[in-house]
């Protein structure tokens, strides 16, 4: 079992490998061709012009990336605190598999939801087509709510009874135990489901490309159409040859370290978040070493 485990363990690693050179051999000769800052910064994309710039695509992921954290990851946290803590056992048993049956629902399938119901009313709200940044933001935000959700519930429920039953005997609140004690404690289960939700709004395609509208322009606000670096690739890539072929894929190797940079992100707010947990702790130890010798000292 040792040597399977080893196996599944280096097939992964080296399938990372393998799409990581496969990117960086794609992508870098067309990089180097069309120029560093004018791929990355320039902002007009018209390959039958030979113009390569995809700094509004860039920004589109960016600004539809962030407004599905801001609908996604509050909504998923509190919701895993509720099946966590709060559910009652029969209504459990409904709403736990009703949140799982949201992950294998086809991106596709989103996209036509998203077309019948929310393009409609955000162009009854706010004007224009319905279709842009809003729309994909609040889509993409439900879309990840089954991954943070999960991860955030396990991390939750994997945390020993004497977290929450030790902060209510020393008088909090219900709420008080959750979200000052639980919460914390499970921050880095927490941390790893934002991270999955992140990482498939980043790379989510089929759904984002019905309703962002697709247009490959600096957005003036958040019902303003835009393209993302997804959508760019699969709508051109069917049809594109030599440059503009390797153009594409420039453009995955670019969302590629976008990915990792969010990633590596993450983890370094994670990390120092422990970092200042275990000073605060150790910290507090001392201080209840000083104290205690303090103590013996009068007592004596």
């Amino acid at each position: 079992m040792k040597v399977l485990f080893l196996l599944c363990a280096c097939i992964s690693i080296l399938s990372v490998v393998v799409i990581c050179i496969f990117l960086f051999a794609g992508g870098f000769p067309a990089i180097t061709e069309i120029g560093f800052f004018e791929f990355l910064f320039g902002t007009t994309w018209r390959p039958t012009a030979g113009q390569y710039g995809i700094l509004t695509m860039i920004v589109g992921s960016i600004y539809v990336t962030a407004g599905a954290i801001i609908v996604g990851v509050p909504l998923g946290i509190l919701a895993a605190v509720f099946l966590a803590y709060y559910c009652p056992p029969a209504l459990y048993r409904i709403l736990k598999p009703a949140v799982e049956l949201l992950a294998g629902i086809p991106s596709i399938v989103y996209g036509f939801f998203a077309l019948v119901v929310i393009v409609p009313a955000v162009r009854g709200l706010f004007g224009g087509s319905g279709m842009g940044i809003l729309t994909a933001s609040l889509l993409l935000g439900l879309m990840i709510l089954p991954t943070i959700v999960g991860v955030s519930e396990s991390a939750l429920r994997a945390l020993p009874k004497s977290y929450y039953e030790g902060a209510l005997a020393l008088g909090a609140t219900h709420e008080k135990s959750i979200f000052f004690t639980c919460i914390p404690a499970a921050k880095s289960g927490i941390f790893a489901g934002v991270i999955l939700g992140v990482g498939r709004a980043i790379g989510e395609t089929m759904a984002v490309v019905m309703i962002a509208g697709n247009s490959p322009i600096f957005p003036s606000s958040v019902i303003s159409q835009v393209r993302t670096l997804t959508a760019n690739v699969i709508m051109e890539m069917g049809y594109a040859t030599g440059l503009h072929k390797e153009a594409l894929i420039a453009t995955g190797t670019v969302l590629f370290v976008f990915i990792m940079i969010i990633n590596i992100s993450f983890s370094l707010l994670k990390n120092s978040a422990d970092r200042k947990e275990r000073r605060k702790k150790k910290k507090e130890r001392k201080q209840m070493k000083v104290h205690a010798v303090k103590k013996g000292g009068d007592a004596a």
